[in-house]
This record gives structure tokens, sequence and C-alpha cells, in this order.
């Protein structure tokens, strides 16, 4: 089981189907079930005090200080285009890092509920359905097939693009803008 393989070695078969799973993340979010690959999750943490950054798009919620460092935090419900999350007690604070234009940079997502970390197959998982060109869905990653049901698989890398967020915190800082110029 420990044996190492050398470059150019191929595994077993029995192996190689073992190295196509993935492990992934699930958590709840507005009653369905989403995951994202388990290695771009930093920690999950117990939802906390926000401060609030004024002229920020909806969706994000605030920053938090995470052992020194600034963390935005995103409501990904809001981000979907949904009602912002109800807080509960099971409500929580998932870091993932995010890559972009060759940097790194943590960001929090507020989930309803985290539910498991699960392996899923290769085989079990189908490609991000076509609804045209109108509709976006080059978030989605895939969909995971588990027990009949589907799982919404998401590329971290596209749902909190830092492009996009900055894009929606140019457009928030507009509307504000003119907001003041139809006020004044």
């Amino acid at each position: 089981m420990g044996a190492l393989v050398k470059a150019g070695e191929q595994l077993p078969a029995e192996r190689q189907a073992t190295a196509e799973q993935q492990q992934y993340l699930t958590f709840v979010l507005g009653g369905e079930m989403f995951a994202i690959g388990i290695l771009c999750v930093k920690e999950i943490i117990e939802y906390g005090d926000l401060t609030v950054v004024p002229m920020m798009p909806e969706c994000i919620r605030g920053v938090i200080n995470l052992r020194g460092a600034v963390v935005p935090v995103v409501d990904l419900a809001c981000r979907f285009g949904r009602r912002s999350t109800d807080l509960t007690r099971r409500t929580c604070i998932v870091i993932v890092e995010v890559e972009g234009e060759g940097e790194r940079q943590d960001i929090g997502v507020i989930v309803d509920a985290v539910s498991e970390v699960l392996e899923i197959q290769g085989s079990q998982i189908e490609p991000a359905p076509a609804f045209g060109a109108r509709i976006r869905t080059d978030f989605i990653h895939g969909m995971g097939k588990l027990d009949g049901k589907f799982v919404i698989i998401l590329n971290v890398n596209k749902v909190l693009s830092l492009d996009d967020l900055a894009l929606l915190g140019q457009m928030a800082g507009q509307e504000s803008m003119d907001a003041l110029t139809a006020a004044a």
C-alpha cells in the first residue's frame, strides 16, 4: 500500500480508479447541497464578528481578522442572486484559497451548514448543464451524483473570481455615486 510509483510506471487499474476519486467538502445553502474541492479549503470557522466595509456589493458581507490577516467574507447565497443567508447556530464561514492571475487570496464564504467530506469518483461527475449562451454556468465544475441526487460541485476560482468581485465593488460604488448625485 505504501509503495511508491516511479515516473513512467503505470498504476494498477484498481489504484487508478482510486486516484480518480477526489474529496469534496459538502455544505448546505438555501436547502441545496453544494460541494467544493477539499484542496482549496483552508479551514472552517464559526460565524463571528464581521466588520462591515462601506460601499461594497451586497454579497460581500464584510471582513474578518483571521490571525492578523484581513479576509473578505462573501455571502454565497447572495452571490448566487438569492436572498442573504439567515444566520443560525449552524451558520459558518468556510475559508477557501482562491487563485486568479497568479495571485492567491483567502476568502471566507458564509454557508448555512457544513455537511461532510465525501469522495466522489470522476465517473460520478457529470459536466455542468448547458442552459444557453445567456446563462452563466462557468462557476459549476460539475454535477456529482450521490445516492440518486445531484450535488453541485463549484469551481471556487470562478464563483469567487477576484475580477468579478472587484467589478461588483465598482458597480456598487457607482450606484452609490449615482444615488448621491440624484439626491443633490
